[in-house]
């Protein structure tokens, strides 16, 4: 069904669920020419966006052999998401990553980093278990 008066809708970066934005869209020609809910754009939903404010970054894994960068920077059209998805503190993986994590809400990792990560968290948790 389209519309001349349709809902915007943006799709998140991290998890791909499409959501509205509460904006009104409205064809100047007042021409049937969108679909009652139209997507515009990227953003985060609501849940990623807390995350994001709460100072988490979202790692997103895709498997990079069905992935097609261009050059050394991957797009979110161009990553295949395996959909594991993982938050850790922002300050946390400029410590724990040898490159530079800027304000994007989101890095894109190849498989097995978020397995590893949550490894060496285990490692952790049951060391401190252990001392005391």
């Amino acid at each position: 069904m389209t519309s001349h008066v349709p809902m915007e809708q943006h799709q998140c970066l991290v998890c791909g669920n499409v959501f509205d934005t509460g904006v009104v869209l409205m064809d100047k020609r007042l021409k049937k020419s969108m679909k009652m809910h139209t997507v515009t754009g990227m953003g985060l939903c609501p849940a990623h966006q807390r995350l994001f404010d709460d100072g988490y970054i979202a790692l997103v894994e895709c498997d990079e052999t069905k992935s097609t960068p261009h050059g050394i920077k991957l797009d979110s059209k161009d990553a295949f998401r395996t959909g594991t998805i993982a938050h850790i503190r922002r300050t946390t993986a400029k410590q724990a990553f040898n490159i530079p994590i800027s304000e994007h809400p989101m890095v894109f990792v190849e498989r097995g980093v978020i397995e590893a990560l949550r490894g060496l968290t285990r490692r952790v948790v049951h060391a401190k278990e252990v001392e005391n």
